[in-house]
């Protein structure tokens, strides 16, 4: 059986613990896509961790843990990744890479890096790990897989081919310095040492999974809002974030995938730039950030403060139907009882037309939150673990989003541990 994990709103919605807790009862958990440019914390038995490329079922000695072809494979982040897990005592996770996964090159982070500074005040907000540079070499056929690593007359030839195209860039758009292609070829033949051990054929492994009965976890980075087709375009990323995409991100048969777990937040957050309708801003803003998350709401990955917002019904029932979701994961609930009242957006105003549907981003950046007001429950509720011991107000808020999401709401988080989790019938 097949089980996705993935976000419903612009990724930060705590699909990193609703995994960790979820992989106790997997074989195989999947990361199919994405890389190292956003992070899942998780906080377990071992301590608090960010990780960034590893599926975040590593912490278990019973699963394998697989990075699919369609992930952006950064080599040494992977391995220091994995180096840092043991040397805080995690036992040395069972890894597996798959040989169709494609390579994050180094010049992927500096295009990066000098792109975002010639756009200037109209860049992305890139995180600058190379991302979209790499995925746009993947669908120019200019990118390098795991299995050209080891025919190396082959992959020499490349490598000076695609210096020459790159090297144009590189000294006439961005006046830099052009790269040298026997380094960056001595280069890629480290990486291959560093990633030899753990190169398999992913996709026959997962076939072979399946027919035997185990149970796989496809872990989704980012979430809905942040897909280029369905997304915030172009304030996206450059991976698609939805479920359906992990059978072709780790070579599964669409069809094999039963479950698809959409976390959701109970308020809203973001990092980087795009349109954000919910927004709140100054103290209340730093309030929320303050207190959300499991230590503040900043970025995993970059560190950043995240945008804070309101639960933003809207977006959060799109982005549920855009995943096909069978069941949302409501997350951080607990940072909410300091309010006298919350706020859900329920409708957007465009042009002085109300609606309740998602639009594209055209539209989007015309949009005025429409709110309604509910009750808060000013109260600690950290520690409870059956709903029906929730405060009223806390279950009617559950309850109320419950209806706007038009999916059931099976499991809500009342804290960052990993066992701070309610299940509902």
């Amino acid at each position: 059986m097949v089980r996705a994990i993935v976000g419903a709103n612009w990724g930060d919605e705590g699909k990193g613990k609703i995994t960790d807790m979820l992989a106790k009862e997997s074989d195989i958990i999947i990361r199919y896509q994405g890389g190292s440019n956003a992070g899942h914390t998780i906080i377990n038995n071992y301590g608090k961790f960010a990780l960034h490329l590893l599926p975040s079922g590593v912490f278990y000695n019973h699963t394998t843990s697989v990075i699919g072809n369609g992930v952006a494979l950064n080599i040494p982040f992977l391995v220091k990744e994995i180096e840092d897990l043991v040397s805080k005592g995690v036992p040395k996770p069972y890894i597996l890479v798959s040989d169709r996964a494609q390579i994050l090159m180094p010049y992927h982070i500096l295009f990066d890096q000098y792109e975002e500074e010639r756009l200037g005040k109209k860049s992305f907000g890139s995180t600058k790990s190379g991302i979209a540079p790499f995925y746009s070499d993947k669908y120019a056929k200019i990118g390098f897989q795991v299995s050209e690593l080891f025919e190396e007359e082959s992959l020499k030839e490349k490598v000076d081919r695609v210096c020459e195209t790159k090297n144009v860039l590189m000294e006439h758009l961005y006046h830099k310095p052009a790269m040298d292609p026997q380094e960056l070829f001595e280069t890629l033949l480290e990486y291959r040492e560093m990633v030899k051990p753990y190169v398999c054929d992913v996709s026959k492994y997962l076939h072979e999974a399946i027919k035997a009965g185990k149970r796989l976890l496809l872990e989704g980075q980012l979430g809905s809002l942040k897909d280029p087709d369905h997304g915030i375009y172009p304030m996206v990323t450059s991976s698609s974030t939805l479920a359906a995409y992990g059978a072709i991100g780790a070579g599964i048969p669409p069809y094999e995938i039963k479950n698809i777990t959409t976390v959701v937040k109970a308020y809203s957050s973001a990092v980087g730039a795009g349109a954000f309708v919910s927004e709140i801003f100054g103290n209340e803003a730093d309030e929320l950030r303050r207190r959300g998350g499991d230590g503040g709401e900043y970025g995993a990955t970059t560190g950043r403060p995240r945008r804070m917002g309101w639960f933003d019904a809207v977006a959060s029932r799109y982005g549920c139907r855009i995943q096909g979701s069978t069941e949302v994961a409501l997350t951080v609930l607990d940072v909410l009882g300091y309010l006298d009242e919350l706020h859900i957006c329920v409708g957007y105003e465009i042009d002085g037309k109300v609606t309740k549907d998602f639009p594209t981003t055209v539209e989007l950046n015309k949009a005025k939150p429409i709110y309604t007001t509910l009750p808060g429950w000013k109260c600690e509720i950290r520690g409870i673990k059956n709903y029906e011991d929730l405060p009223e107000n806390c279950r009617n808020y559950i309850e109320f989003i419950e209806k706007e999401l038009e999916t059931p709401i099976t499991m809500v988080s009342n804290g960052p541990g990993r066992d701070e989790i309610i299940f509902r019938k």
